[in-house]
């Protein structure tokens, strides 16, 4: 149940658990745990 991808810098969650993006930019996949996966984005410069 839940998510295993979950909301870092500049990304928003659905109730739904859909990931989306705030700013354009370069995304990053950072490991929280072993099963579970921050997702960031950085604005492109």
């Amino acid at each position: 149940r839940g998510t295993t991808f979950h909301p870092g810098e500049n990304v928003g969650i659905g109730s739904d658990y859909t990931i989306f993006s705030k700013v354009q930019g370069l995304v990053k996949f950072e490991n929280m745990t072993r099963k579970k996966q921050k997702i960031s984005v950085y604005p492109a410069n």
